[in-house]
């Protein structure tokens, strides 16, 4: 049986003309050998398998050639072409740095570079991974990188050049080599299958080029084990089996039981994929990927961006046209977070889950509210004291007597008083069944803005049709006509209908040292009776100053006073902010710097200085003994 090369290997290219995908290269080169313009020192720098070592042997070969073609090229006929062709040629060395990095190792091919070249012209050196040489060795090559012999022409190639010392990089002449592109990549994948009489499919080709990442020699490789895998046929099919990829088909499906909520499918379908053997981390990467192409289909200009099979994409435009980008984008955060967090989850499969039920949800979340106009309504942050807010819910349950829930909405600052005076305004609930005791639920201060808060009533108001049009009764029995544009209280009234009774209530208390000072001294009687000794001390003995109505200043005289206050500090706010009706009111800790301060004991020293004041003649005892202090 013959001897198997593969396809890097064997179709590796001879010719400045066969290199694929770094014209920008190969011109500068051909150009600079048909005006004798050389450098005597090359660095080759880009991504891996991109070609650096193969144009590195394509100039040295070239520069060596005995009949110059006027193009530029190597003839391949001439006795040096074929002595290079058969890995017999004397005048090209080649030296791995990576495991040739010592400073010994660079004084070797120093030594040989005082040598002329027996037959030819040049004699190429040629250094592969150059970043892995040491400092030392580094130095060692400055001065002959910098003044070689005219004959001799350094080549460097690297794919980390920020590694290579500036001294370095300031004697070569720098090409920088770029990516292939997937197009270049497919055309040659497909001129080698065409030579070996291997049946493929252009997007099995399209999908090998975009697991390479512009990586030729990955490719090729790819493509081996993919005709070793089928035999010889290479289908979409069998390619994604063999490179474990999930079909885009999966991402469709799950993107559309996501859109219609549809929470019970999107899960069953991410149990199915599961099955499969794919990770989670990989669905969540794959299904990134694909939310970011549908942002890309919707911006036409941004087309080209587009990293999916031909086959495909008419596909992904459909489906970008029917989903909005305020989805997609917020998508896009939640994968992006699950999959950095994906490897410190204990439970993996619950943590996909979680991501996608997010998802199921995220419209809900992202939903904006729109004035009578249709415009799209801007967070606005709410200025000012703002009323702590209460709710009472009362649960569903057995029982004969009817209950009403009621809440309380505070009343924006930019709102006018209505002209009865500020009198509540009721809208009368239907009955329904309600239990005899309903519990009390008080919410902790929160600091939500007034779009927050309109959306989370919208979810709470029932779903049957109101009337655009309704009148509102006050106590005084005046009727009042909502008007055309709606404030806050307005649509929320509109909103609830009968279902609840909405109240304005009063305005923040201002705060005083009045009302404050006894309300703290409750506060410290209350822990007292929980047995907490210390904190209700600490509490007595703190002095109290207001800076601002909606900030006062608590002054202890000690580190431990203050972190005893912080502990309570939850439950001091919510107490404080509910009797002054406010829930921006916080406080401020101070402690005096003398307090902060460590007093440490005297030294031996400081302590002998002191008895020395006392008694001058224990100096002269110490001189006189040469006795030494123990610091």
């Amino acid at each position: 049986m013959d001897n198997f090369v593969v396809s890097a290997r064997k179709y590796r290219p001879q010719t400045f003309d066969t290199v694929v995908g770094q014209g920008h290269i190969t011109t500068t080169l051909k150009n600079a050998i048909k005006n004798g313009q050389l450098a005597h020192a090359f660095l080759f720098c880009g991504p891996r398998g991109v070609g650096k070592t193969t144009c590195a042997r394509i100039l040295a070969k070239t520069i060596n050639c005995e009949n110059l073609q006027s193009s530029g090229e190597a003839c391949d006929v001439c006795p040096s072409c074929k002595r290079f062709n058969e890995g017999t040629s004397l005048n090209i060395h080649e030296l791995d740095a990576a495991s040739n990095n010592s400073v010994d190792d660079i004084r070797a091919l120093v030594e040989q570079v005082r040598f002329a070249p027996q037959a030819g012209k040049y004699k190429v050196y040629i250094v592969d991974e150059v970043h892995m040489l040491s400092s030392s060795a580094f130095n060692a090559f400055l001065k002959t990188l910098e003044e070689p012999p005219s004959y001799a022409i350094f080549i460097l190639a690297t794919t980390e050049k920020h590694k290579i010392l500036p001294t370095i990089l300031s004697r070569c002449q720098i090409f920088d080599f770029k990516r292939i592109t997937n197009q270049d990549t497919v055309g040659h994948l497909q001129d080698i299958a065409t030579k070996e009489h291997i049946d493929t499919e252009k997007a099995a080709l399209q999908l090998i080029a975009q697991k390479s990442d512009g990586c030729m020699r990955d490719s090729l490789s790819i493509l081996d084990k993919i005709v070793s895998f089928t035999n010889g046929e290479v289908t979409y099919q069998n390619t994604l089996e063999h490179l474990n990829i999930l079909d885009d088909e999966y991402y469709f499906q799950l993107l559309d039981s996501l859109v219609i909520q549809d929470m019970a499918g999107a899960l069953l379908l991410y149990d199915q994929i599961n099955k499969k053997g794919f990770e989670g981390d990989l669905v969540l990467n794959g299904f990134a990927g694909f939310i970011r192409n549908l942002l890309v289909c919707q911006q036409p200009k941004a087309l080209s961006l587009l990293d999916v099979v031909e086959a495909l994409q008419p596909k992904y435009q459909e489906m970008a046209s029917k989903v909005a980008p305020s989805f997609l984008i917020s998508a896009l955060n939640i994968l992006n977070q699950a999959e950095v967090e994906y490897k410190m989850a204990r439970n993996k499969r619950l943590h996909v889950e979680m991501a996608l039920i997010k998802l199921n949800f995220l419209q809900q979340a992202i939903e904006l509210a729109v004035e009578d106009q249709g415009k799209v309504v801007k967070k606005k942050q709410i200025d000012g004291p703002i009323a702590y807010r209460e709710r009472v819910i009362a649960g569903f349950g057995a029982g004969t007597k009817k209950a009403a829930a009621s809440v309380e909405i505070a009343k924006p600052t930019a709102q006018k008083s209505s002209p009865d005076n500020g009198s509540s305004l009721h809208i009368e609930p239907p009955l329904r069944p309600r239990p005899a005791a309903p519990e009390k639920i008080t919410t902790t201060p929160d600091t939500r803005t007034e779009a927050d808060i309109r959306r989370q009533d919208q979810v709470m108001a029932p779903t049957e049709p109101r009337p655009l049009e309704h009148k509102l009764e006050g106590s005084t029995g005046n009727t009042l006509t909502r008007p055309s544009k709606k404030n806050l209280l307005d649509a929320i009234k509109a909103k609830v209908g009968r279902e609840y009774e909405v109240k304005e209530v009063e305005n923040p208390e201002p705060l005083t040292m009045e009302k404050l000072q006894p309300l703290w001294d409750e506060f410290a009687d209350s822990l007292l009776a929980q047995g907490k000794h210390s904190a209700s001390n600490t509490f007595n003995a703190a002095i109290l100053t207001i800076q601002s109505d909606e900030l006062f200043q608590i002054e202890v005289q000690a580190v431990t006073q203050k972190k005893i206050i912080e502990h309570e500090k939850m439950i001091l706010l919510d107490y404080l902010q509910k009797h002054f009706k406010n829930r921006l009111l916080t406080f401020t800790l101070y402690v005096p710097p003398s307090a902060m301060e460590v007093k440490l004991p005297p030294s031996s020293r400081e302590r002998f200085d002191a008895m020395v004041q006392k008694n001058g003649a224990l100096l002269a005892l110490k001189n006189q003994l040469k006795l030494n202090l123990d610091y």
